[in-house]
């Protein structure tokens, strides 16, 4: 119904969802944005009372089906902020979903039950950022903090494509 309104249908979720209901989902989506919350198992199993594979199959499912897909990672500070693992989760997402899709990282605030660890430090941030475009995403922005990250650059001639403060879109020349 929502279509024949031009109303896109998006969703956003944690990714943790059997693949045939997916699929049908998939039918009626325009967009998901998937929370890959780290890139170990003991980080779900841990942290989330679940398993990474079902999110990563998710994500390859959407992708296949042609839903515009968007990742957003949090990165909290002692629990999934390890550059190497952040580098090896950027070359699965280059290798299995493309070089297109775009990461957000998110700058993590103490709260709730995780109220004991700091803020991610913005150097952290910025390392995220970089491990994955040196993995080849092309597309990778850095949430919850002011910086130029928040913008869209042509990754071929590095023109500023969308600029952003926050929410807000100060710029947008496409």
């Amino acid at each position: 119904i929502a279509r024949d309104f031009r109303v896109k249908n998006t969703m956003h979720s944690c990714g943790y969802i059997n693949e045939r209901p997916l699929r049908e989902l998939a039918r009626y989506l325009d967009a998901a944005d998937i929370d890959l919350k780290a890139f170990t198992e003991d980080f779900y199993s841990r942290i989330c009372g679940g398993r990474l594979k079902p999110v990563l199959d998710s994500l390859v499912v959407l992708r296949r089906e042609g839903v515009w897909l968007e990742i957003t990672n949090l990165v909290i500070p002692t629990l999934n902020d390890d550059p190497k693992k952040i580098h090896e989760m950027c070359r699965w997402i280059v290798k299995n979903l493309g070089s297109d899709v775009p990461v957000h990282f998110s700058r993590f605030f103490p709260h709730h039950k995780l109220n004991n660890l700091p803020p991610t430090p913005l150097e952290t941030m910025q390392d995220a950022r970089k491990a994955a475009l040196e993995a080849g995403l092309e597309y990778v922005y850095l949430g919850n903090l002011r910086s130029e990250a928040e913008n869209t650059v042509c990754p071929k001639c590095g023109l500023a494509l969308i600029e952003r403060s926050g929410y807000a879109v100060r710029k947008n020349v496409i």
